[in-house]
């Protein structure tokens, strides 16, 4: 998935990671702005998770999304 692509296309892309991560509020969407950094902290800000679990999490919606980005 390139993040170029999920930030130029974010309104797309805001859908999917609500229903992801529904704790995130779309204040926090909108903060993030498909940045990839920013999800990842806002995750672990939210569900009280380390960097690592954040980062897989993102690894795995990525790996679901893969041919959305494209």
């Amino acid at each position: 998935m390139d993040w170029n692509i999920v930030e130029g296309n974010w309104k797309q892309f805001k859908g999917k990671v609500k229903t992801q991560w529904g704790k995130l509020t779309d204040d926090h969407l909108d903060v993030i702005a498909g940045k990839r950094d920013q999800l990842a902290g806002k995750i672990q800000e939210s569900y009280g998770i380390t960097k690592d679990e954040a980062e897989k999490q993102i690894k795995d919606f990525e790996e679901r999304n893969k041919d959305v980005s494209h």
